[in-house]
């Protein structure tokens, strides 16, 4: 087993720019791994993809990175968001997802030591952000400490 590795969640909504890089500095994030589907929705606000590099680098010295193999694809994301899915089969069909795609082997630990993952859900309970932590924990030798800032 690998020394512990602290990580992040986070969502961006129902937080202000302020509140947002404020926990990310505060946590001293190093990278912040986009897990979205969509990185430039005009939804998004603050947090396209453009924006957030720039805001990441000059707020909070911290890199950006746009990991969509840790992403739904858009057919399990688009049946849960419209109601055709619930939250129990999402999460199955998301976790074989991530099995399929062998993300135990892709991802870095350098990569995830002080990273934060990033999506849209304000709170991590019922969000894919909280699947991918805990399916590394369970899928390899790594020692994932999380935190979901909200």
């Amino acid at each position: 087993m690998d020394s512990e590795i602290d990580i992040y969640t986070i969502g961006f909504t129902k937080k202000n720019a302020e509140t947002f890089f404020g926990f990310l500095k505060r946590s001293q994030v190093k990278t912040l791994i986009d897990v979205r589907l969509n990185n430039v929705s005009q939804l998004a606000g603050f947090a396209k993809r453009d924006d957030l590099k720039f805001f990441l680098r000059e707020l909070c010295g911290a890199d950006y990175v746009h990991s969509p193999e840790l992403a739904p694809t858009k057919d399990i994301l688009n049946a849960y968001k419209k109601g055709d899915m619930p939250w129990e089969v999402y999460e199955e069909k998301f976790l074989n997802l991530m099995g399929q795609r062998n993300i135990e082997k892709s991802i870095k630990p350098a990569l995830l030591d002080h990273g934060c993952l990033l999506c849209s859900e304000h709170e991590p309970h019922l969000c894919h952000r909280r699947l991918v932590v805990e399916y590394l924990n369970q899928h390899s030798d790594l020692d994932l400490k999380v935190k979901h800032l909200y």
